[in-house]
């Protein structure tokens, strides 16, 4: 897991499609928030059960990447989701073994 970002004149919060999708092992996912804050970025199987915690820290407003490796999951159906203030969203992604 790793975050890399890109601090800017950012003006709406966003979540983007993970790339690639499908994936095996690893997908990128990528966000922006508009207004500095508390960010959780969480995966959860198709029965809601938490998979990965990628990110919950204060972060400023801009675009952000985290790597999501999936290597010691089973191939399936995976959500992650986003939650910055009053922001969520919520994306599907597909590994394939």
């Amino acid at each position: 897991v790793g975050v890399d970002d890109n601090i800017g004149n950012i003006n709406t919060f966003e979540l983007l499609q993970n790339y690639p999708n499908p994936f095996n092992p690893s997908t990128r996912i990528q966000y922006s928030i508009a207004e500095p804050g508390l960010v959780s970025v969480k995966v959860f199987d198709v029965l809601g059960r938490q998979i990965a915690d990628l990110v919950n820290s204060q972060q400023s407003a801009g675009t952000y990447t985290v790597d999501f490796n999936a290597q010691n999951l089973s191939a399936g159906v995976y959500l992650y989701k986003i939650e910055s203030g009053s922001f969520q969203a919520t994306k599907k992604m597909i590994l394939l073994k």
